[in-house]
Formats: structure tokens, sequence, C-alpha cells
């Protein structure tokens, strides 16, 4: 009884997800009632010509056949022709260009939404997945939903008409060809229900094989460096025979079914001619009825054999949709709440009041976190691997929600605050900057992309990139490759701080930003530093103590609490944490040394 329940909750599933597909044809119901009136219009010309051909043949059977009722009738036949290949055309141009349309209102749906989740949904996501979800299952919904019901409805409607005209012509004849029908319906069901799971399987393993070509391909380095390239080859392999498997379970069932739903057809067409030749014999049809009944059950042959084709691209669709409304349907963790105001005017005061957080239930990662950021202050986080640094900096443009307690910017909660004016006025800079392939003019300016020429330039100035950014083939123009990989990191580097400063925010974030840079090139930007962070709120996130330097109060982390604050001075005798950290520090620099 659990089993039967579990399966009916399946295919209401389905149906349910079926269903939402279809909305997305909404803005397209005149085009998809245009291209089905016309491929119903040119299905029943094409079932109009064995009718005209009957009665041809019957004219020419005739004792005294008449030239001019012959010719008329291949005119009729001719102009059918003509009508039906029009007919089509105009149904082909239109269903195309719906296709077209709804594969790019589901990409924008899918893509829009992507960009508005949140970090935790991608700190638990594959790259290679999401991707195939915007890819191979978009296509699959993309071709059913663009040609697939229009060819349906055209096959149906063949049938019934074909069936009425069967019927005029002879009832027992038709009794006979549609005798085949429930046999038909059973076996088409019984396709549906076995090949949904093994479809929804080989969209999954596809996701797979894009994930680890993804990986593959993105951390090409990393495998050269290891000489890795035969296990990562083989991993890549199993991915793909997975799929070869998968798709060969579903190629098995095809190759049972589709052939089967041609046969049965062909069992009634078989029965039809044995019926309709007795009958001709008998004299109770004539030979062009016999002719016209049979060209009109061979019309049915193609859509009862193309039945199973749509029924295994319905499925297909209805697996990749349900992938893409998981992801359609995730929720948006950070998302503006109703009444939500604008960032006001203000100095830049940060203040974290009892803050709790946790990645996961029960493990939190920050604990009753109290702190205040004055105005125009730089305070720099420190403390050992996992004691919740780049977490508490990365509630302030609320990049994540605290659990319990609150973050306050300018004495305004952050989550009452709309998103975008929240982060316009928060500059950060992570460890591992990340650039896209496009100008550097485009990658430092890409959070203010209208700014002026000067403006990019003093930007790059002050987080002193302007010099080498010259010495560029293309000068500001020089396009960087992917991620930025054809400059070295610290470049990398100083490019990401000048992005940050040209927004001019009043709160900036730095995260580990000198970690990329040599001791040289540390000191011009912690000289350029100085100068920006002077009269901003500033959190530091460093290890090395030449940045911890530049701030105006140092707090100590430990296992998501704070357990002590002050000057390095102050420090050095009251936190043995610090004390381990900077004598670390100092070891760090003799051997730099």
């Amino acid at each position: 009884m659990a089993g039967d329940d579990a399966v009916r909750d399946l295919e209401a599933s389905r149906g349910r997800t079926f269903i939402r597909l279809l909305g997305f044809l909404a803005p397209y119901r005149t085009s998809l009632l245009v291209s089905s009136v016309l491929a119903i219009a040119a299905q029943l010309a094409g079932i109009l010509v064995p009718v005209a051909s009957g009665r041809i043949i019957d004219e020419l059977s005739s004792a005294e056949p008449e030239t001019g009722a012959i010719a008329i009738g291949v005119a009729a036949i001719v102009l059918l022709g003509v009508v039906r290949a029009l007919l089509m055309f105009g149904r082909r141009l239109i269903s195309g260009r719906q296709a077209l349309g709804v594969e790019y209102d589901l990409r924008d749906a899918l893509y829009s939404h992507f960009l508005r989740l949140s970090f935790r949904f991608y700190d638990r996501s594959q790259t290679g997945q999401l991707m195939s979800r915007a890819t191979i299952d978009l296509q699959a919904v993309r071709f059913f939903l663009g040609y697939g019901l229009v060819f349906f409805a055209q096959h149906v409607v063949t049938v019934v008409v074909v069936a009425v005209v069967l019927v005029v012509y002879s009832w027992q004849l038709a009794l006979v060809a549609l005798a085949i029908t429930p046999a038909i319906v059973a076996t088409a069901y019984r396709y549906s229900r076995v090949s949904h799971p093994v479809l929804r399987e080989v969209q999954q393993k596809l996701a797979d094989v894009a994930t680890a070509a993804e990986e593959s391909i993105s951390g090409v380095h990393v495998v050269k460096a290891f000489s890795q390239e035969e296990r990562t080859s083989a991993r890549f392999r199993r991915a793909a025979d997975a799929v070869f498997e998968r798709t060969l379970a579903a190629n098995r069932q095809r190759a049972l079914y589709v052939p089967l739903l041609g046969f049965l057809p062909l069992v009634a067409q078989a029965l039809v001619l044995l019926a309709a030749g007795w009958m001709v014999v008998e004299g109770t049809i004539t030979l062009g009825t016999f002719f016209a009944f049979n060209l009109l059950l061979a019309m049915l042959v193609l859509p009862l054999r193309m039945l199973g084709m749509w029924i295994g691209q319905a499925q297909r669709a209805t697996a990749a949709g349900e992938r893409i409304f998981e992801i359609l349907d995730e929720p948006e963790e950070i998302a503006d709440r109703p009444g939500s105001v604008r960032l006001p005017d203000g100095p830049g005061e940060v203040r974290f009041e009892g803050v709790w957080f946790a990645y996961e239930p029960g493990r939190p990662v920050l604990r009753d976190v109290s702190l205040t950021v004055p105005a125009g202050r730089t305070v720099a986080l420190i403390g050992r691997t996992g004691s919740g640094k780049t977490t508490l900096a990365a509630l302030v443009p609320r990049f994540y929600d605290v659990t319990a307690g609150r973050v306050l910017v300018d004495g305004v909660d952050v989550r009452n605050v709309e998103r975008r004016s929240l982060r316009s006025a928060i500059g950060v800079i992570s460890q591992d900057p990340f650039l896209f392939s496009a100008s550097i003019r485009d990658n430092i300016a890409f959070g203010l992309p209208d700014a002026p020429q000067e403006a990019v330039e003093a930007a790059a100035r002050a987080a002193q990139a302007h010099d080498f950014i010259l010495e560029l083939a293309q000068g500001y123009d020089t396009v960087v490759g992917e991620r930025g990989i054809t400059l070295s990191g610290g470049q990398r580097q100083r490019i990401a701080i000048a992005r940050a400063l040209l927004i001019d925010p009043r709160v900036l974030i730095l995260d580990d930003a000198t970690a990329s840079v040599d001791a040289t090139t540390e000191a011009r930007i912690r000289s350029a530093l100085r100068e920006v962070m002077r009269g901003r709120t500033t959190i530091i996130i460093a290890h090395r103590l030449s940045t911890i330097a530049l701030a105006d109060e140092i707090v100590v982390l430990d296992e998501g609490r704070i357990t002590a604050r002050g000057t390095q001075a102050e420090l050095l005798e009251e936190s043995p944490l610090f004390r381990e950290i900077h004598e670390h520090g100092l070891l760090q620099q003799v051997v730099a040394g």
C-alpha cells in the first residue's frame, strides 16, 4: 500500500512539473495557437489527398471515365500539396521562433535566479551541476515546449480526423482498424512509466560529466603540476561511462517500446487490408474506397509510431524540468525584506551585537560576538584558522544572515537595508581575487561601469597598479585571461583593490588582501592603503604583522569568540594567543629576510 502511495505521489509530482513547464508557454499563447492551427490545417490538407485519390481511382474504374473529372482531381491533389507545404513552412517558422523564445525565457529566469541565490547555496553546490541545468536540461525542455507540443497536437488531430473519415467510409473497417488502439495506449502508458526514472538518471549523469569536465579544465594547472593527467582522465571516463550505461538503458527501452508502438498500427493495417480486400471482392466497397481507406490508414502509422518518441521526449523534458525547478524553487535566503530602506548617509560605523552564526545547525562558527568599529577606525581581526574571522567580516555586507543577534551599519540593521544600497557602500577585497575575461578597465570599473577614465586611473594609482598597467601592450584596454590568469598574483590583487576603491566605500573589508604579493609590492600597497583608509572604516583580516600594524585596534578571535582586544603592545602582555601569532609572524619575517 505504501508503495502504491509512493508511485501515486511520484506521478502527481511529474504532473505538477509538466504543468509548470507549460506555464512558460503562456507568453506565446497566440503563436502556439497559430502554429497549432497551421499544423492541423496542414494535416487536414494531407488527409484530403487520399480522398481525392480515391475519387480518381473510382473514376478510372468506371465504365466511361471522364477526363475532366480526373484532371480536376489531379489539380486538387497538386493544390493541396502546395497549400500543405505553405502551411508547414509557416508552422515551422512560428514554432522555431516560439522555441527560441521559450529557451530565452527559461535561461533568463534561471540565470537571474542564480544571481539572487545566497553564498550558502553556492557553498554546497558544484559549478558543473549548475551549468548542466542551464544548458543540457534547458535544451531538453526547449525542444519539447518549442516543437513537441505542436507535433503532438498535430498527430492527435490526425488520428481523430482520420478515424472519423474512416468511420464515414466504412464503420466496419474502422472498427477493425481501431481495435488495436487499447494495446497502443497500454504500451504507451507503460513506456511513460518506465522511461522517466531512467531519463532522469541520464540527466543527472550528464551533469556529473559536466562537473568533471569543468573541474578538470579549471584546475588544469594543478592537474599538470602534480602529474595527475591519467587519474583525472580516469575520473572523467568513469563519469562518461555512467552516462553511457544509463543512456544505453534508455536506448534499450526505446528499442523495445518505439518499434512495438510502430508495429501495432501495422497489425491493424494488415487486418484492414485483409477485410477490405474481401469487401472489394464482394462488391461491398469500391476499389477507390479501398485505396483511399488504406492511404488514410497509412497516415495513422506515423502519428502512432511517433507517439513513443514524443512520450520519451515528454518524459525527458519533465525530468529536466524537475532539475531546473529544483534551482528555481531554491529560496533566496538573503533577499530584501518587505519595507527595506536604502542605507542612510553616515560615517560608516559598524556594530556587532550578540552575534551568533552557524553554517550548519548546531555547529556555531561565531558565539555571542559583540564588537563596535567606530567610524573611520581600522580594526584587525586575527586568530587561528577557523576562528571565524572571515565569517564575521562577511556578515557586514550581508553575504550571510546572522543566526542570532544583529549587525548594524550606521545604526541600521543590515537585514533591513536594500542589498544593493548596502553593498555599494562596502568595498570587499578578498584573498583570492577574481577577475573577469575582460579589459583591465572593465575589471576595475565593474562596480561603477560608467566611471570616467580619470577615476579609474586614480583608483589604480591608489592601489599601486597604474604603472604596471601602462607597461602592458594595450594599457587599460588589455584583456586579461580567464580569472586574470595572464597576470601575476600581485597584479591581480592590486586590480581587485582598485576595483574596491573606485566605488568609494564608507566601509572597507580587506580579507588577507596582501597575501599574494611580495614584500616590496606589499610595502607599496600598504602605503597606498594607509592613505585610502584614512577617515574610512576598515576591517582587516590579516596574518602578516606588517599589515596588522595598519590597524588602530586588534581583535583576537578564538573558536568564534572574542578573547582579547587592544593595541599590539597591550595584547603582547595580555593575550597568549596573540603572543603566539606575533612570534610566528616574527619568525616568518626572519625566514623571508
